[in-house]
Formats: structure tokens, sequence, C-alpha cells
């Protein structure tokens, strides 16, 4: 019996984290340059700019929204995970040749947002994998393909910077869509569909699940909006502020996302006999403590060292997140995951914003913001447990 439920186990897994890979690669290295981009290229002004990103960023919401409650009603997961991929591949390549401001506004508004379904469609296919093996260790797969995401995030934007050294905005947008082409191939790959889920979950309290769901989704905004507006702030909070350099900025930001990858890992483990909700409930109790420890540095040295605590908040709650939601609505993994994601759409969204108001009162109060953002997020948490 037990050959047979191995390679069920893990034939899927070595393709998916293959397209995780490819996913965070194709999208860590075009997706930090889209404004300069915006600016350079196409000649935006700062409201054209604005507008383009924050419709970019709400079609995306809504279209993954759409696409996790279809995944979830028909036994049509993979199919749609190799369309996103190959929606992202023809978006990126639309990217590399056009230069028309509007056209490229209805590329983004339509084939890019269902290329931003791919990755809440490749947690829940790997969720769903998995449950249906008869794995237990589901927790440690979801962290360990989002450890793949930090990976990409390490290499992607200085393989970006050179790439529009040595052959400008087409040939990073070229190569971007070759990526995700890639991962279209590689998804063909994963098992077919297997038919709907047994109703394993008919007695779950879905008033109680509901509200639990609600709480718990503000909660991820806030948690995450705290940190959208720390990683948007610490390039001019250490040059302006600490008087360091843009390296030393960059090096910091790398430090943090190097931190991730072991930590994500080691999540993954505790997440298999430890509670998530309280693997989550102490990452926002550390996150407390990291904003705290930002608000009194004087020193480009202490950021760096205080990435540590940083690194735990995101592995702890972006990284167990995704399996805490998918726990919180286990016949809906399509939706569940899809909610996860679009938290942290609604969080980037929030800290342009928070991002401004911190220039006027100086960049050290965006970490006073996170302070009382994470604060906030972390009593919703409290407030979310099941009745």
């Amino acid at each position: 019996m037990s050959e047979t439920v191995v390679p069920s186990r893990s034939r899927p897994f070595i393709p998916l984290l293959s397209v995780s890979l490819l996913t965070g690669v194709g999208y860590a290295l075009a997706f930090p340059f889209m404004s300069l981009f915006l600016i350079k290229e196409l000649n935006a002004g700062p409201f054209a700019v604005g507008a383009f990103l924050l419709t970019s960023s709400l079609a995306a919401l809504v279209v993954s929204t759409l696409i996790g409650r279809l995944s979830d009603a028909r036994a049509v997961r993979r199919n749609l995970m190799v369309f996103a991929a190959l929606a992202g591949g023809v978006s990126f390549g639309l990217f590399a040749v056009l230069r028309n401001y509007w056209v490229l506004l209805l590329v983004s508004l339509t084939v890019a947002a269902v290329a931003s379904s791919l990755m809440p469609q490749m947690f829940a296919y790997a969720r769903q994998a998995l449950e249906r093996s008869g794995s237990a260790r589901a927790p440690l797969a979801i962290s360990t393909l989002r450890t793949m995401l930090s990976v990409s995030w390490v290499a992607g934007p200085p393989v970006a910077a050179l790439l529009i050294d040595l052959s400008g905005f087409t040939g990073l947008f070229a190569v971007s869509a070759a990526v995700y082409l890639v991962g279209a191939v590689l998804t063909l790959a994963l098992l077919p569909e297997l038919g709907e889920d047994e109703p394993t979950h008919a007695a779950v309290d879905r008033s109680g699940a509901r509200r639990e769901i609600v709480l718990a989704a503000f909660a991820f905004v806030l948690l995450q909006g705290a940190t959208a507006v720390g990683v948007l702030a610490m390039p001019l909070y250490v040059t302006d502020v600490l008087h360091g350099t843009t390296g030393d900025a960059g090096l910091v930001l790398g430090l943090c996302a190097a931190l991730e990858i072991p930590l994500m890992l080691g999540f993954g483990v505790l997440a298999i006999r430890v509670n998530q909700r309280l693997l989550v409930l102490a990452g926002g109790a550390v996150a407390l403590a990291y904003y705290a420890v930002m608000l009194a540095t004087d020193a480009t040295w202490q950021v760096a060292a205080a990435q540590a605590l940083h690194a735990v908040v995101i592995s702890a709650v972006m990284g167990v997140g995704i399996s805490y939601f998918q726990n919180l609505a286990p016949d809906r993994p399509g939706y569940a995951t899809t909610l996860y994601t679009n938290t942290a759409k609604i969080s980037a969204m929030l800290a342009g914003p928070l991002l401004a108001l911190s220039q006027v009162f100086g960049y050290r109060s965006a970490y006073a913001i996170g302070l009382v953002m994470s604060a906030l997020g972390l009593g919703l948490l409290l407030l979310a447990r099941r009745r």
C-alpha cells in the first residue's frame, strides 16, 4: 500500500516547486520596476502611474476571486493554472513590444489580471493534492512553496536591473514572458483534477467559520499592510534619516529575504505539530517588537540586525498564513487561498497613501504606523477565535 501512496504524494510536488519558483521569478523581475517603466518608457505622470497601479491591483483582485470560486465549483484547477501562466507570458510579451499607455492599461486590466490567479491556484492545488494523497504535511509543503517565492525575490530584482542595463525594458519583459511560458509547460506535468472533494466537512460550523474568516482577513490586511509600508519606506529611511547609501538599503532588504528561506521551512515543520493560528499570533506579537526596535534605531547596522525579527514576522504571518486560511475553509481551497492573496493586494494598495503620510511626518513615522497596524491586526486575530 505504501508503494502506491508515496508516488501520489511526491509526483506533483517537484513540478509545483518549479512552477512556484518560476512564478516568483517572473513577478520579481517585472513588478519592482513597473513604475520606472511607466515613467521612463511611457512618460506617464504621477497621476497616470498611480491610476495604472491601483486599477491593475483592483482588476487582479476581482478576477482572481472569480477564478477562485470557479476552481472550487469545477474540477479544472490545473487547467486554470496553465491558462493563467499562458496569460502571464502573453501579458509580459505585450509589455515588451507595446509602448502605448492605454493599450498596456487594457492588457493589465484583462490578461495580466488573469495571470494573477496563478499563485493562489497553485497553493490551492498543492493543498488539495496532498490531502487526497493522505499526507498530513500540507503546512510544510505550502511553506516550502512559499519559500520558493522568497528565493525568487533574493535574485529577481538584481537580475532585473542587469537586464535593463543590457537590453532595456524590452529584454526585461521578454525574459519575464519566457519564464511564465516555461511555467505553463511545467504545469502540464501536474496530475489532472480528480473531481470534486467528498463532503467530509459537511458538519463545519458555517457561521463561526464565516466570522473567523472575516476577522482574519481584516487582520491580515493590517499585518501585511504594516510590512508593505515598512518595506517601501526602508530605502528612504536608510538614506534620508540614517544617512546611509542606497546600497545599504538594498543589502538590508536582501538580508531579510535571505533569512526568510530557512525560517519559512522551519515554521512549515512547526505548523504540522502546532496550531497554525498560534503561530500566526506569535508572528503578530514579534511584529510589535520589530516595529518598536525600528523606531529606536539610529544606525544602519541596527536596522540590519532587526531584520531577523522581520523575517520571523514574514515567515509566520505570510508563510503559515496560507495554511491558516485554507484550514478556515477546508472544503473551498480556491476561495480560501485567493482570499489570503487578496489581503496582500489590498495591503499593497493601502501602502502607497500611508507612505505619503509618513513623508509628511518623517520616514521614521512609517514604523510607528506599522506598530499601530500590527497591534490592531493582532487584536483582530485574538477576536477571530471561533465560538
